[in-house]
């Protein structure tokens, strides 16, 4: 098992394998049970996110569910598209969505090493835990993710199912999650090149320059593009946006402090932070 853990190619395929089982369960589920729309896609993603958290602990790595983030969205609106006539602002969901999931899944495959590594934030929280971390994993590492995410996605489903119209605020707010998406491309690619060549104790280049996580500021942005697009073509699904909300706040007190925690071990944060905003470019 340690020697097909450390192999690249192996780990990549182990994990293909994973998540076409967890979406063969979750399409079958969906299917199978008789519930509203939406509580039935909740049931089928749950339970595909239990099939990958059962190989979590098969491999002993918690970053099996890595990808999940990315990969859950396109394959919820694929389902849902399929068979349907769509209109303007259901293609363009879908174009926005999977240009982001794309470029964040290929992130994903050019930073994952390969199933011996796992994501410094679980080991973490695995040494903080200690008894409880099979509950924290279950719960904070694999549940909350996805149904943040369902969240987030959950307007284009709506959009979707009911054939909304699109109109100039939708096509502002889809223009905006693109941008955001593009951005976060933008961040990864600016700290990969960083990470190579390193010039410094922090990142002070392109977007990194104005904020210390430019790529969480394009998660957030991203979804609160989707959100409102669906809220400006129908204002009375405005309890829709709650994915974005959901999202915003867990990278404001769960995914950001853990980052700068992290970095604040190395001389000159202080200082760092101090100059280089936390999201926004806005100077007090």
């Amino acid at each position: 098992m340690k020697d097909i853990k450390k192999n690249r190619i192996a780990s990549f395929i182990i994990v293909s394998i994973v998540y076409v089982l967890a979406t063969a369960v979750g399409i079958y589920v969906f299917h199978a049970i008789e519930l509203d729309w939406w509580l039935s896609l909740l049931v089928a993603d749950s339970l595909a996110t239990v099939v990958t958290f059962i190989f979590s602990l098969i491999f002993k790595n918690s970053s099996v569910y890595d990808p999940y983030w990315s990969v859950q969205p396109p394959v919820i609106l694929i389902t849902f598209a399929i068979g349907k006539r769509l209109t303007a602002l259901g293609i363009l969901l879908i174009i926005a969505i999977s240009y982001w999931a794309i470029r964040l899944t290929a992130n994903w495959a050019y930073t994952f090493s390969d199933l011996s590594h796992q994501d410094w934030r679980y080991t973490m929280l695995k040494e903080k835990t200690g008894v409880f971390y099979p509950i924290i994993n279950f719960v904070g590492i694999h549940m909350v993710p996805t149904l943040i995410v369902y969240g987030c996605v959950l307007p284009a489903v709506y959009a979707i199912r009911e054939g909304l119209i699109l109109n100039v605020g939708s096509t502002f707010f889809i223009i905006l999650s693109i941008c955001a998406a593009t951005m976060q491309g933008v961040s990864d690619i600016q700290m990969h090149k960083f990470r190579r060549n390193r010039d410094g104790t922090f990142i002070r280049h392109g977007l990194w320059k104005y904020s210390r996580h430019p790529n969480y500021l394009g998660e957030i942005l991203m979804w609160w593009g989707v959100g409102l697009s669906v809220v400006s073509a129908d204002p009375s699904a405005w309890y829709l946006i709650i994915g974005a909300l959901a999202n915003t706040l867990l990278f404001l007190f769960v995914s950001i402090p853990m980052a700068d925690g992290r970095q604040s071990r190395k001389a000159g944060f202080a200082e760092y932070k101090k100059e280089t905003r936390m999201l926004l470019p806005i100077k007090k």
